[in-house]
């Protein structure tokens, strides 16, 4: 059953079907773009996604023909009129960004990109950031911020952690956008499908990541974050010791013990 929480003007609607809640951008008119308040309202979304033990998996979707067009220029622009020149406000914008892409990645439930159309700039990086992504033949990807003048730094963070840095430098340097299938190949995205498929597979990823032990992905998602700039020693020392923690946790005692016993497990963890 779908539950729709939130009114069709909302800037972003949210649908709980079963264990899984989309979060789709709702600003189709100005593509999606990332204004404060849209950054504001995904950060407390996704943050009562957490708090919801009812939520096992999140959707980040957008209406219209982009994903996200990236920041909302026309907002920033305006701010130029204001006594320090829009300074307080660019900084604003800019942190509540890395904020919104930190959350994603700081949550314990695993998010998933539903991309239907361009992402470009900071929703590119948004794309990026998400843990899982599946996407359209025809969406494209890129960071064009060079091409007025702004280099695209913000999405460079995420950029060079998800893709090999000559292919993150290469979007960055020239503002050049890329189809679908290059960014599969650069590791932006997961998956590329047919429109008319997106979210009946995307749907099939989310139901199989709810049916997972939610302990096990919560101590896995955290750690894989945390040890990605580490030396490999101190990874190896994380990934040590969350992996003794979690085989102490109710799902793995579950799961060994189903295992052995040729039987499925039942996650205590989603009771």
């Amino acid at each position: 059953m779908s539950i729709a929480t939130l009114s069709p003007e909302a800037l972003v609607l949210t649908e709980q079907v079963g264990t899984i809640r989309r979060l789709i951008m709702n600003r189709a008119k100005a593509r999606n773009a990332l204004s404060l308040d849209m950054m504001t309202t995904l950060i407390d979304e996704l943050t009562a996604a957490e708090a919801d033990a009812a939520t096992r998996v999140v959707v980040l979707a957008a209406n219209g023909p982009a994903f996200s067009a990236g920041h909302d220029l026309k907002e920033l622009n305006a701010h130029r009129n204001d006594p320090d020149k829009g300074k307080a406000f660019f900084d604003e914008t800019f942190k509540t960004c890395a904020t919104l892409m930190q959350t994603i990645q700081g949550i314990s439930k695993i998010v998933v990109a539903e991309i239907q159309g361009t992402a470009a700039a900071a929703g590119c990086q948004l794309a990026a950031a998400c843990d899982l992504a599946i996407t359209v033949n025809e969406a494209e990807f890129g960071t064009p911020g060079i091409n007025i003048g702004l280099f695209c730094t913000g999405p460079g963070v995420e950029l060079t952690r998800s893709v090999p840095r000559k292919q993150a430098l290469e979007l960055l340097i020239t503002g050049e956008m890329i189809d679908a299938h290059t960014a599969k190949a650069y590791g932006i995205v997961n998956r590329v499908v047919p429109k008319e498929y997106l979210r009946i597979v995307v749907d099939k990823y989310a139901m199989e990541i709810a049916g997972k032990s939610a302990q096990a992905l919560s101590f896995g998602k955290s750690a894989i974050y945390r040890q990605d700039e580490m030396t490999v020693a101190d990874a190896y020392d994380l990934a040590a010791g969350v992996m003794t923690d979690n085989l102490l946790a109710d799902d793995a005692v579950e799961g060994i013990q189903a295992f052995l016993e040729k039987r499925k497990a039942d996650w205590p963890s989603l009771k």
